[in-house]
């Protein structure tokens, strides 16, 4: 396959993180890979085609992810008619352009949803990941499977909301890495207006019911095609735990990773999902569940395969590569 990554930014990028062990796992598998950034796209010289300043990501015998990543980085770009890829993956995070880069925030659907009707493979699709960006995604799945929440402008409505519903989660709308979240105890707590206002800068808020347990942390899974990623027989998920008070269990927030064992109501939760998943052309998302119930989808560049890596000793996405390669060939079947 001709495999690129779109990332927010090639020099950016950290060698620990999925997208670089992606990457790898597809250029040693044979595939030709490369890595462009949201700038770095062009249209109207040629011939209407999407072309890019892409830096070439070739396998190097005992490279290591950060030679890899380094060699990427190092290597001059090169032009890329992105009409003529198999598969163009969509890992930029809309969300982190939001504040200092607004323009480029929704570019990797755009671009992505033009390859996608010019014959290109897109992943995840890119017309569902403008929904999916947001929290709101996951209130399209069924009520049985996430918690009670409300999403508003309105401080009123939230007081309201925690008043009725008790221990909440207030955080935004669109947001990432535990950024502006907080723990709301109860109607009573002297900070809700302040942790409102905070809260409402980044727009829309949404406030979620707590649900028992989650001060234990939660559980990052990994769908793949609407099912639980499974590579050499163990299961790709783990659990993340908070550090000290701090509520959030985010890897980014000090959250530390342990081992977690799928079981039935996990897998109750994921038949719950697949076929929406499957629908929507969500080819790999991450769900982080408390309980039963699902408090978010990761689906635009969800994270945490080092974590897999490192508990089970695997690499989970040589199986990711080769669903990819399947998907690639149902599609040219079509």
């Amino acid at each position: 396959m001709k495999l690129a990554f779109f990332v927010n930014d090639v020099a950016a990028e950290i060698d620990e993180y999925a997208t670089t062990r992606l990457a790898l796992a597809a250029s040693r598998g044979g595939h030709q890979v490369w890595y462009l950034g949201v700038g770095d796209v062009e249209l109207g010289e040629s011939d209407g085609r999407l072309v890019a300043h892409a830096h070439p990501a070739p396998f190097r015998a005992g490279d290591t992810l950060a030679s890899f990543l380094g060699a990427v980085k190092e290597h001059e770009a090169e032009r890329l008619v992105l009409d003529d890829l198999d598969v163009l993956w969509l890992r930029n995070e809309s969300i982190d352009d939001l504040q200092q880069r607004p323009w480029a925030s929704p570019l990797g659907a755009v671009f992505g949803q033009m390859l996608k009707d010019r014959g290109v493979t897109v992943v995840n699709d890119p017309m569902s990941l403008i929904r999916a960006t947001s929290k709101l995604y996951l209130e399209e799945f069924p009520e049985k499977i996430r918690p009670r929440s409300l999403v508003t402008r309105d401080p009123a409505a939230i007081g309201r909301f925690v008043a009725e519903v008790g221990r909440s989660v207030v955080k935004p709308l669109y947001g990432a890495k535990g950024r502006n979240v907080f723990l709301v105890p109860s109607a009573a707590e002297p900070n809700l207006a302040q942790i409102t206002e905070a809260v409402l800068q980044d727009g829309y808020a949404i406030a979620q019911e707590f649900v028992d347990g989650g001060e234990h942390g939660d559980a990052r899974i990994f769908l793949l095609e609407g099912e639980l990623l499974v590579h050499d027989g163990k299961a790709a998920a783990f659990r993340r735990v908070p550090t000290g008070n701090d509520p959030r269990a985010n890897i980014s927030k000090g959250g530390r990773m342990v081992p977690f064992e799928i079981g039935e109501v996990e897998r109750g939760v994921i038949d719950a999902m697949s076929a929406k998943l499957v629908a929507d052309g969500m080819f790999f998302v991450g769900i982080d569940l408390i309980g039963d119930k699902v408090v978010e989808i990761n689906a635009e560049s969800p994270g945490g395969l080092q974590s897999i890596e490192w508990l089970y000793d695997i690499d989970a996405c040589v199986t990711v590569i080769e669903a990819l390669e399947r998907r690639r060939a149902v599609d040219l079947g079509r």
